[in-house]
């Protein structure tokens, strides 16, 4: 275990009450690699735990096996069988047998098993004891799934890597929602708000925009990239991606029907793994289709950005999807909703807050309609904010940016976003 955590779990068991676990933040919790891990536990609820977070999207290479019956059950068990990576071990409320019955169990783990205890006692003096003779965790209870998906992820990351990129898709709920519009306009958002590197990954392999968006036309992109597996690095992706400004870099689709895009679930992983250990941001616009690898990367990804136009079609498909991510991702937070082309003439519309009064959930951003706004943007491959920075659309596109992003505001005194659009709504009824 890392002495950073050491130390950071120590000062929590000191310092909070005994009933209350350490948090977690959904997009803060690493990737389980491919793991063994089998626990022992005292308490049903404690074991339909570790089974949900074993089903859990950050443990999908986890191998993950609850039985029932405690650390005098893990004894027994191990005394006829080999340990796995990671053994979790949840303790009665009687301290004075732990140690000696953790002793015991030592003498049938393999070399390089790691332990986890998950005990009532909020103690330092236990934990420090614990830690001495070779537990790699004591969780005082109770836990939560984030927060056991979390230790994990620490015993088995490396502490000296850089934090993990964080994967942002957009999906548009129905076709030609203006998901890949505003996909293109928030990644550069991010890149030019916040100085940080951020790539674009345009999944919509036949019909992909983005090159015409950001005036590009790079001879390599996505296809080369699941294509050689066995040559993608961080170094291979430098030299098939394009630069679009100082800090946003795109991988452009091939735009091309000369064959078809027939992935398996799992085709895009590395890919992402590769862009997500050297860029703080990664863009995923994503396709509107429903296929196995679609499905797999809105269910992995860090954060959903679902983009709707306000009409009963959209509705009900927003509907479905939210739905369907609600049960996918049980441990996140729902997907963030943007309406696009709001206030279309002569278009009866479902009202923003009916539309999200449908789906429980809170609108992002409405982004009003305005053909010549991004139409001009689109013939010039330019984003909004190149084309009109000061525009009140411009700061809707930064607002999403900001959330989706986990960033801080950096742009102090701006304007609200709704205030700018109701800026833009009260002058576009007084013409």
């Amino acid at each position: 275990m890392s002495s950073a955590l050491s130390e950071r779990l120590a000062d929590d068991v000191e310092d909070l009450p005994a009933d209350t676990p350490v948090s977690y933040q959904s997009h803060d919790v690493r990737p389980v690699p491919r793991i063994s891990v089998q626990a022992f536990c005292m308490d049903a609820d404690t074991a339909r735990m570790i089974e949900a977070a074993g089903e859990d999207r950050r443990m999908t290479k986890a191998h993950v096996k609850v039985h029932m019956g405690g650390i005098p059950g893990a004894i027994e068990f191990y005394s006829q069988a080999p340990t796995p990576n990671l053994i979790i071990l949840e303790a009665g409320a009687s301290v004075g047998s732990l140690i000696p019955d953790l002793d015991r169990l030592a003498e049938y783990c393999d070399s390089g098993t790691k332990v986890i205890v998950i005990g009532r006692v909020n103690d330092v003096s236990l934990y420090r004891e614990l830690i001495s003779r070779g537990v790699s965790e004591y969780l005082v209870a109770p836990v939560s799934i984030l927060q056991v998906i979390g230790a994990i992820g620490a015993l088995y990351g490396n502490p000296q890597a850089e934090p993990l990129g964080r994967t942002i898709a957009f999906f548009g709920v129905k076709g030609g929602a203006g998901a890949s519009t505003i996909a293109h306009n928030v990644a550069f958002g991010i890149a030019r708000a916040y100085q940080n590197e951020v790539v674009l990954a345009d999944l919509d392999l036949p019909f992909g925009t983005a090159g015409l968006d950001y005036n590009q036309d790079p001879l390599q992109g996505v296809f080369e990239a699941v294509s050689a597996p066995e040559r993608l690095d961080e170094t291979f992706l430098d030299r098939i991606l394009s630069r679009c400004s100082e800090h946003l870099s795109l991988l452009a689709a091939p735009a091309s029907l000369e064959r078809t895009y027939d992935y398996t679930d799992n085709s895009f992983d590395q890919l992402v793994d590769v862009m997500r250990q050297g860029t703080p941001s990664i863009v995923l616009d994503l396709p509107h289709a429903w296929n196995g690898w679609v499905r797999h990367l809105l269910l992995t990804a860090d954060e959903v950005v679902m983009v709707a136009e306000p009409d009963l079609a959209n509705l009900r498909n927003a509907k479905n999807l939210a739905d369907t991510l609600r049960q996918l991702r049980p441990n996140d937070h729902a997907p963030h909703l943007v309406l696009n082309r709001v206030g279309m003439p002569k278009r009866p519309e479902i009202k923003p807050d009916e539309f999200a009064k449908a789906l429980t959930l809170p609108v992002l951003a409405s982004i009003p309609f305005d053909p010549h706004l991004f139409g001009t943007a689109a013939n010039n491959g330019q984003m909004i904010a190149e084309l009109d920075g000061r525009h009140a659309v411009n700061e809707l596109l930064n607002h999403v940016a900001q959330v989706v992003s986990g960033k801080s505001d950096v742009r102090k005194g701006r304007r609200s976003p709704l205030g700018a659009l109701m800026g833009l709504l009260r002058k576009g009824k007084g013409a």
